[in-house]
């Protein structure tokens, strides 16, 4: 189980997370249509007092939009980091129950939730899509249960074969890619692995090794989003992405300088309030567990006598 503090989580997410109450005020949040697809993915919309872990929840964006469903839902918001639970405890929120633990020690019993759902504002899981991590979450869902997972992605931060809406975004997505840190990020899709390299093995290894934690294909859903912000606002967002965050004084300074010259370009388009128009996705992706008794029968394979 993880301890009271964030000690053991990734350096570069505790240093990028550090201002938590700014990473909270400066993230996206997420809309109706994009809650409702989730919960009915997770079999849990409509469904009064289901139980829900909102893992990795950050200062609680999604959280609160789980705690004003009519369902009543029990929701466990369990985070690692320090200063974003404590911005979650702030938030006083009905139903939700607040621990500190990480997505490979999570302090819940076996098989007692009906969904697990990482959002955390924008991006969480690929700082966890491990083999260990796959298989705690397989340990606290009950049986068929569903885990979603959720990231509000701007074009800037995007991988670089989907499409930018604008020249700005292209030129900004090209900056975020020189921020080269070893570290894995949602458009770099390295996370898809630890759900693939389940079935890289034959069907018989998968057996014996037990690895076969979750159903393939991965369900997938995405929702495109657009949003206003003053150049100053874009900036602020911006620099909420880890790789920036974490920056010196002279390479921010060079960084905040990129920016504003993609903002101010002739072909940038601005409203009467001199706002610039933001855009990005919103991907879901879901999966069920294979309960310990289905992985034979879902493989087509029987385990031979010793």
């Amino acid at each position: 189980m993880a301890g009271p503090s964030h000690h053991g989580i990734n350096a570069r997410a505790a240093e990028g997370f550090a201002d938590s109450a700014n990473y909270d005020r400066h993230r996206p949040g997420y809309t109706p249509t994009v809650v409702e697809q989730v919960l009915q993915q997770c079999r849990v919309s409509g469904r009064k007092h289901a139980k829900i872990l909102d893992l990795a929840a950050g200062g609680g964006k999604f959280t609160e939009l789980l705690a004003r469903r009519p369902e009543g839902f029990e929701i466990v918001a369990v985070e690692p980091h320090d200063g974003m639970r404590e911005v979650l405890e702030r938030k006083g929120l009905a139903g939700v129950s607040v621990k500190a633990g990480r997505a490979d020690g999570i302090p819940l019993e076996d098989e007692s939730v009906d969904a697990v759902v990482v959002a955390q504002y924008s991006q969480a899981f690929h700082w966890f899509a491990t083999p260990p991590a796959l298989k705690e979450i397989h340990r606290v869902l009950r049986p068929h249960g569903t885990l979603a997972l959720l990231w509000n992605t701007e074009d800037y931060n995007a991988p670089r074969t989907y499409p930018a809406s604008t020249p700005w975004e292209s030129t900004m997505r090209e900056l975020t890619w020189t921020f080269q840190d070893d570290e894995a990020r949602f458009r770099h899709q390295e996370w898809k692995k630890v759900f693939e390299d389940q079935s890289r093995s034959s069907p018989w290894s998968l057996l014996v090794a037990g690895e076969q934690y979750f159903a393939l294909p991965l369900g997938e859903w995405e929702e495109s989003f657009e949003v206003w912000l003053g150049r100053e606002g874009v900036w602020e967002r911006y620099a909420t992405i880890s790789s920036i965050a974490v920056q010196g004084a002279g390479e921010r300074e060079q960084t905040y300088k990129t920016v504003m010259e993609a903002l101010n370009g002739p072909q940038v388009e601005v409203n009467e309030k001199g706002e610039v128009a933001l855009h990005g996705r919103t991907f879901v992706v879901w999966t069920s567990k294979i309960p310990e008794d289905g992985r034979e029968s879902l493989l087509g394979v029987e385990t031979p006598e010793s």
